[in-house]
């Protein structure tokens, strides 16, 4: 008997399919936004951002907030009461080696910064500890081949890697300058007042409001202009005069009161608060007080502020709003509880110095009369 043997069947060769890369629990974490914002003004920051329907809060602290990420920075870029806007990854092993290893993290953080705007980032600072290790090395190298950056002290890409609470964050700031650092900032005066201050004391006056009208709008010490220029943004329709003791204070605000587009609005006098310039009546009356280097050494300032203090009672109308700010917040309180002002809300601040480490603790006051 013949037996018919199978020939062997050939199997033909499968091609080995890689499983596809999964990021790490770490990479895949969601990108979010980051306001930073001087203390003391957080209430001032939430009702901003309410205005703004897109951007919903994660969590919110004394001096940032965390929103989830939108691609559209427009009305972002637009807020006035924060000091800087940052897009942000937290993650607790976000650490230099960690990122020196994963550099696409930080290299998907830059890429949606630097988008459709590559000619406005032309360097970058990369800041974190241990900025002389391998890794931080590494991540630098990484930056300069990839985006084509220069590194630089005074940089326009601003790069962080740090641990601010539990978690490391990896931050990129939107901007090339804070947005603090107004555009209109042409002349900038030693000691001049912070504009996102200043945008928050004029909320405290709710100039954008419909009932705000035409009303008149006095600003004491007026400085570089700040509070003037902040004003008339805010509102088209305010009467804004301003006074200060110093011509050469007065020719720099002219400056940025120009580039601000507001030089047929804003009218700045030079005066000596103790001759009681004749200006009129005011609806709001609003001052960033002397204090500190911004005084002569001779100068008194429990006088000074006495006298502010009396002008502005013969000065403001029946109705009218006095937000005043200083360092020297209880010679100004002293004067007022003895006026017939009264106090109807204080906000204490924090606001860092150019001198690391070293800070202002000035008080808004907000009054009527009685």
């Amino acid at each position: 008997m013949l037996y018919r043997t199978k020939s062997p069947v050939k199997k033909s060769k499968q091609p080995v399919l890689e499983a596809p890369k999964r990021p790490s629990p770490a990479e895949d974490l969601p990108i979010l936004l980051k306001f930073t914002l001087i203390p003391g003004l957080k209430s001032i920051v939430l009702d901003e951002i309410s205005k703004y329907s897109e951007l919903k809060i994660t969590e919110a602290g004394e001096d940032k907030v965390y929103l989830d990420f939108i691609p559209d920075f427009k009305n972002i870029l637009a807020m006035r009461s924060i000091t800087n806007a940052y897009i942000t990854k937290r993650g607790a092993k976000f650490n230099p080696y960690f990122i020196c290893n994963h550099k696409s993290i930080i290299g998907d953080l830059i890429k949606i910064v630097i988008g459709e705007t590559k000619n406005i980032f032309k360097s970058f600072k990369l800041r974190c500890a241990g900025s002389d290790s391998k890794e931080v090395k590494e991540i630098q190298s990484y930056i300069v081949s990839t985006f084509k950056l220069r590194e630089s002290e005074d940089a326009d890409l601003e790069i962080y890697i740090s641990k601010p609470s539990e978690l490391w964050e990896i931050s990129v700031r939107l901007t090339p300058r804070p947005l603090s650092l107004r555009s209109y900032r042409v002349a900038n005066i030693k000691g001049g007042l912070n504009p996102t201050v200043a945008y928050a004391m004029n909320t405290y006056l709710d100039l954008s409001g419909e009932k705000c009208g035409e009303k008149s709008y006095l600003n004491v010490f007026s400085g570089s202009g700040t509070l003037l220029i902040e004003a008339g943004l805010s509102n088209p329709n305010l009467k804004l005069i301003g006074f200060d003791i110093d011509g050469k204070s007065n020719a720099l605000a002219i400056q940025n009161i120009k580039k601000a587009g507001l030089i047929k609005q804003i009218h700045l006098k030079t005066a000596d608060i103790y001759d009681k310039p004749h200006l009129g009546k005011f609806d709001m009356i609003v001052s960033d007080l002397p204090f500190g280097m911004q005084i002569s050494s001779k100068e008194n300032l429990d006088n000074l502020y006495q006298k502010f203090v009396t002008y502005c009672e013969e000065t403001l109308n029946e109705n009218g709003g006095l937000v005043a700010y200083t360092t020297e917040y209880r010679i100004l309180e002293n004067a007022l509880i003895s006026s017939k002002f009264e106090i109807i809300k204080t906000t204490d601040l924090v606001i860092s110095t150019a001198v690391v480490n070293t800070y202002l603790y000035p008080r808004i006051f907000v009054c009527k009369l009685k």
